[in-house]
């Protein structure tokens, strides 16, 4: 009976997400070409697919400013600094390196932030996960709400793109059907601030005003704590009308589940009420047990969730633009997305770079116990 509602009410929730997909404002929004110089603080580690590329589009825009790049990596043997150094052969001094192992905190990429942040020139500091890559509008669009007094930070939503294989198409779908139809309900209807690491866009006197990064070395969901900080120095946070893509490489079960239980366990931190009543966004297993105690009465109801659900990824697809997405693994990926779910509620530490993390109530990191000899793969979400 729980779970036969809990799908009822799922499925109501999917059409109200299909709705709210539809009417996201996609459309650019003039914007004023000032082209205000910015400084991109890239954190880096280790060899990842197309990074060199990734990193090449957020030269490759219809933007006049100047643009400078820091990548920032802990060693000099680190194999991203080879895609570095052949965007450098193209862009010359615009691409910068720092090569720093400083900590200032359990979490690596903050600490990387706070080593390369004093190299940035200019007043706007965009900062962006590795895996991200941007269209040819992409700074335009971003630094025109920065020049409203008001706004403080923007961040962006993203979509998944896969890198080939299966796994890969599996993570991105997760992301496309999932993760950001959630989020624009979310924004819709202010039930969530997000704000993303696939783009933080803030003033340098903004940051100076929050403490810099410094503050955010033992969290978590770092980005998220960024924007609420943001927010309560009396500053908006603008999530834009587009997204931007996010790679994905997963290449076994293991890549996709360990990403799935970092994001899960993310989220809860950051929301834990909100986060237990989230069973309702996952209709279509809810209604597959359902099954259990009903037969084949509860047959049309799951079939009514999965098909809501394909409605919603299209329609999430047509607004972003997105290639056809591989809608023969959707039973499995809602499947999967739901045991992730239950699976994180026990999820009490984490596996990041080689260190293990127990993760507190409040968000923060503990390190446990040093793995060494095992190596690690970037492919597991850095997990």
């Amino acid at each position: 009976m729980v779970c036969a509602s809990g799908a009822c009410i799922g499925c109501v929730y999917l059409v109200i997400s299909l709705l709210a997909v539809i009417a996201f404002p996609t459309k650019p929004r003039p914007y004023p070409a000032l082209g205000e110089p910015v400084s991109i603080l890239k954190p880096l580690h280790g060899d990842e697919p197309g990074l060199a590329e990734r990193l090449l589009s957020y030269f490759e825009q219809n933007y006049h400013g100047a643009v400078q790049m820091i990548c920032g990596v802990r060693e000099d043997t680190d194999a991203a600094l080879d895609h570095v150094r052949r965007l450098r052969k193209k862009k010359g001094t615009s691409v910068e390196t720092v090569v720093n192992a400083m900590e200032h905190g359990p979490n690596r990429k903050i600490s990387n932030l706070v080593n390369i942040v004093d190299q940035a020139r200019h007043e706007i500091l965009i900062v962006s996960d590795s895996d991200i890559e941007v269209d040819i509008d992409y700074l335009s669009r971003v630094t025109s709400h920065l020049h409203e007094s008001k706004i403080g930070c923007v961040s962006c939503l993203y979509h998944g793109v896969a890198s080939g294989g299966v796994w890969s198409d599996f993570e991105a779908l997760a992301i496309n059907s999932h993760f950001l139809p959630d989020m624009i309900f979310a924004v819709t209807f202010d039930l969530a601030k997000p704000c993303c690491g696939s783009t933080i866009a803030i003033r340098r006197g903004t940051l100076q005003t929050i403490g810099g990064f410094e503050r955010y070395g033992k969290h978590l969901a770092d980005d998220y704590e960024v924007g609420r900080s943001i927010r309560l120095a009396g500053y908006e946070v603008v999530i834009p009308g587009f997204t931007v893509k996010h790679h994905c490489f997963a290449n076994s079960f293991r890549s996709v589940l360990s990403k799935e239980l970092r994001a899960a366990r993310t989220v809860r931190c950051i929301d834990p009420v909100g986060y237990a009543g989230a069973f309702i966004t996952h209709p279509f297993p809810l209604a597959l047990v359902g099954m259990i105690a009903y037969g084949p009465n509860a047959l049309a109801l799951a079939a009514c969730a999965l098909g809501l659900r394909a409605l919603l990824c299209i329609a999430v697809q047509r607004s972003f633009s997105l290639p056809r997405q591989r809608y023969g693994l959707l039973p499995f990926s809602e499947v999967f997305s739901c045991i992730a779910y239950w699976a994180s509620f026990g999820a009490t530490w984490i596996h990041w770079r080689g260190i293990a993390f127990k993760v507190t109530a409040e968000g923060e990191l503990k390190p446990v116990a040093r793995q060494k000899g095992k190596k690690e793969d970037l492919n597991r979400g850095c997990f």
